[in-house]
């Protein structure tokens, strides 16, 4: 299968080039994404492209807007991608894009946790606590919440590290109604994922959603939802095992590659998580893919 790493479309001005989405822009008021086959981690674009990823969250993240299209607007347009391109470009949006509104962004994430497990877990072990949530004693990695904590964070630039902050810091950044609002309708969205994603024999440990407001200042989800980029996704089969022996779950997200990243070095050095990143090796990219593939699979059959 033929990798993209880098869209080349010149029918339509180009609005940014994200970690894995370029973003072009269609009039004044939508705007086509197209999914590449970038991934990074540890907020550093590998160099090497993952065949088909940019599809499979395009096909996750479309299936989950119309799962949970009752509880928020989206951004979603419903129009074709392939009708914002020249005919000589269509190959590269087939498959992999979404033609959305024009939104104005909020600049948070919206962090939503039913899971010890990550940056969260690492809070933990220090103040008990995730972004001034405080949790009971005596929790391990991997330990499922008493319920879902929303736990906001800053976007970061390219290359810098998203922030974890308190609900306090974001009302601070957007204003109460509005963050209020957004912490209700992620955690109803998390939940709402969860719960189905059991019936398919899946956790899914914590993830992030992005809102903007519409010109009418209606609050709206955007970006991706809950693919293996932005979520903690785990085989339900393996959590036990790994929870007693206070490891990380296996999972279908990219936790395989941060996992083997943990490890790399570059010119006999550990690498520090900075650019540019270690080569990944054939089996790290193939064994990522069929990760992604997995989790979709599993999520639709």
């Amino acid at each position: 299968m033929n990798a993209l790493h880098t869209t080349s479309i010149s029918s339509l001005p180009l609005l940014a080039r994200g970690k894995v989405r370029d973003n072009y822009a269609v009039g004044a008021d939508r705007m086509l994404m197209v999914a590449s086959d970038r991934i990074s981690a540890f907020d550093v674009i590998m160099g090497e492209p993952i065949p088909g990823k940019g599809a499979l969250l395009t096909q996750m993240a479309l299936f989950w807007f119309e799962k949970l299209h009752g509880i928020v607007p989206n951004h979603l347009t419903g129009d074709t991608p392939e009708s914002a391109v020249a005919e000589s470009e269509r190959a590269q949006v087939a498959g992999r894009s979404m033609l959305v509104k024009r939104l104005k962004p909020l600049p948070v994430e919206a962090v939503v946790r039913g899971y010890l497990a990550g940056s969260g877990w690492a809070e933990y072990q220090v103040s008990q606590s995730v972004c001034g949530v405080a949790l009971p004693p005596g929790l391990s990695n991997a330990s499922k919440l008493p319920a879902p904590i929303f736990t906001p964070a800053t976007k970061a630039e390219m290359g810098e590290h998203d922030e974890n902050i308190s609900f306090e810091r974001m009302v601070d950044i957007i204003g109460q109604p509005l963050a209020v609002k957004v912490r209700d309708a992620a955690v109803a969205l998390y939940t709402s994922a969860a719960d189905f994603a059991l019936t398919r024999g899946i956790i899914i440990a914590d993830t992030k959603f992005e809102f903007g407001l519409d010109e009418h200042g209606t609050l709206t989800l955007m970006d991706e939802v809950l693919t293996p980029d932005s979520s903690r996704y785990w085989p339900i089969e393996g959590y036990e095992a790994a929870f007693k022996a206070g490891k990380n779950p296996p999972s279908y997200d990219k936790q395989y590659l941060r996992d083997w990243l943990e490890g790399a070095q570059i010119n006999g050095k550990p690498w520090g998580k900075t650019a540019p990143a270690p080569t990944l090796p054939q089996s790290v990219i193939d064994g990522t893919a069929a990760k992604y593939r997995e989790a979709l699979e599993r999520l639709t059959k």
